[in-house]
């Protein structure tokens, strides 16, 4: 009898798990195919070295760096599927630990993304009290990479509510917040970075700001994001960090990049900008090489994901 029971005890253990270990090998197969056919519709500039490099050298090249930027186009389909494989082929380099950090997640739910990578919440409970972003399906693979993976996943932005009240107060208004509404936000005082941040800014708003205090939530965010991975890299020195943010948060090396600098000026960073170019079949690189120290353009013929 005891025999039978345990017989019966192994086949529903393997019945349960061989599935997910199918569908694990399936979803891996399926993105190696994904990029080979992905491959064609982007193309990565190695700035420094002034020439056109494939993926896996721009992996290998990021491996001394403590700090890596992605800059993107939030609805860039190929940029997701390139942020997925450069994550996980960093996780494959040999006695290397990365962490996962996002734009895309506020302080605030660091708690909840940190339940959710445990197996602990729903992932329907996980969206919706996270407030993931509505295309979430985009950083999705991501963050089942770090879940499967055991990696840490950094919710790095500052809050909207935080930046509204900025928009309306300014920065100062942040002092009045109460003490544990500050442990999620950069320390007072923010600097804000007038010069070229502040010009590129106003251009981007046809010169019509109306008030530097929507320029200061800019630098709120900023700040909020580079403060959270300089905090993460104190507690946690074996990890390197890839961090996604629009590039507007990362291009020229100014915004998030820059303040991460003020943060912690001893770790070695970089910046990917990646975007979608009318010349991608044949780009002028020269026009780019000042966004950072590698560009990758995307095929604009490529469906954008919303």
């Amino acid at each position: 009898m005891k025999r039978t029971y345990l017989f019966f005890f192994l086949y529903c253990t393997l019945i349960t798990i061989l599935p997910q270990v199918s569908k694990a090998q399936s979803i891996g197969n399926a993105k190696d195919n994904l990029d080979v056919s992905m491959q064609s519709h982007y193309k990565i500039y190695d700035v420094v070295n002034k020439k056109l490099i494939q993926l896996d050298d721009l992996v290998n090249s990021l491996k001394p760096m403590d700090v890596i930027f992605f800059g993107e186009e939030h609805n860039d389909s190929t940029a997701h599927h390139l942020q997925f494989e450069v994550f996980k082929k960093l996780g494959q380099i040999q006695g290397a630990a990365y962490a996962l950090s996002l734009e895309m997640f506020h302080t605030d739910v660091q708690p909840i993304m940190d339940e959710y990578l445990k197996g602990i919440i729903s992932e329907k409970n996980f969206i919706k009290e996270t407030r993931a972003w509505n295309n979430y399906k985009d950083y999705k693979p991501l963050i089942e990479h770090a879940k499967l993976n055991q990696l840490p996943v950094i919710a790095a932005n500052a809050a909207t509510r935080y930046t509204n009240a900025v928009t309306r107060s300014g920065l100062e208004s942040l002092a009045n917040l109460p003490s544990s509404s500050k442990n999620y936000l950069a320390p007072l005082p923010i600097d804000t970075l007038t010069g070229p941040y502040y010009e590129k800014f106003t251009a981007l708003l046809g010169g019509h700001m109306g008030s530097m205090k929507v320029y200061q939530s800019q630098n709120l965010w900023d700040a909020t994001m580079a403060w959270s991975m300089a905090n993460f890299k104190k507690k946690y020195k074996k990890y390197k960090i890839l961090h996604l943010n629009g590039r507007f948060h990362s291009d020229e090396k100014l915004g998030t990049y820059a303040q991460l600098k003020k943060y912690a000026p001893k770790l070695k960073t970089t910046n990917i900008a990646c975007f979608s170019a009318d010349d991608f079949q044949q780009p002028n690189w020269e026009k780019y090489t000042h966004l950072g120290d590698y560009v990758i353009l995307t095929d604009p013929q490529v469906k954008r994901s919303y």
